[in-house]
């Protein structure tokens, strides 16, 4: 299963993935219109919120470079919708293992992130892990490059930020960020992952409610006490 684990002057921005030898790709959205400077999301809330890809914006299917075949998470709209909404960034961090293993090429992964952002809208910044689990990068989740790596692209400090996502290994890499993190558990999510996560929403929109100060719903609430998750 495809378990996904700058100076303000510069050019224009770009969609194209920007490659590096050691590190993630990253892309970065649109820039804001010169009459619309970017808001403030002012006291009590996130400087940025980074969203796991698969199983969590979108169905998980294993290394899938179809964009056909992208179908959203329930609430993933109206989720993404209302941390924008809310003059907060909105960001992905991907580990996408099928280019490491031969089965996905870059055009792929960008074919879906396209797909993805024609159903979600466009995104401020992706970072994505292209690296296999024994090719021993900084970037795949859990290790906490990904988040750094969008925190640093979008200007913010990653203590600032936070991370929802599915698996342990969404919230491990949050929390080595020195980020918060959000666990949205699916059938694949393991107890342990969610009894050692620091806050456990039952779908995306109740996750972005915490995030957000809008109430908990059923959620178990920021701050509590974090555990050790074991997925990679």
């Amino acid at each position: 299963m495809n378990r996904r684990p700058a100076a303000r002057t510069r050019p224009p921005r770009t969609t194209a993935i920007a490659e590096t030898a050691d590190g993630p790709w990253l892309i970065e959205g649109p820039a804001p219109p010169r009459h619309a400077p970017p808001r403030d999301a002012g006291p009590g809330l996130p400087a940025a919120v980074l969203f796991d890809r698969d199983a969590t914006l979108v169905v998980d299917v294993p290394y899938n470079g179809d964009p056909a075949r992208v179908r959203l998470m329930p609430t993933a709209r109206e989720a993404v919708d209302a941390v924008r909404g809310a003059g907060v960034p909105v960001g992905v961090v991907s580990n996408q293992s099928g280019v490491a293993r031969g089965l996905l090429s870059r055009a792929q992964v960008d074919a879906v992130r396209r797909r993805v952002e024609d159903l979600l809208g466009p995104f401020a910044v992706w970072a994505i892990c292209p690296h296999g689990p024994g090719d021993g990068c900084g970037c795949r989740k859990p290790e906490p490059g990904l988040v750094l790596a969008a925190c640093a692209r979008l200007g913010v400090p990653a203590e600032r930020a936070v991370v929802i996502g599915d698996i342990g290994a969404d919230v491990d890499a949050a929390r080595a960020a020195g980020a918060r993190g959000v666990l949205v558990p699916t059938p694949v999510t393991r107890a342990e992952e969610t009894g050692a996560a620091d806050a456990v929403a039952p779908d995306l929109l109740t996750a972005v409610g915490l995030v957000l100060g809008r109430g908990a719903g059923a959620a178990r609430p920021l701050g509590v006490a974090p555990g050790e998750g074991e997925r990679r």
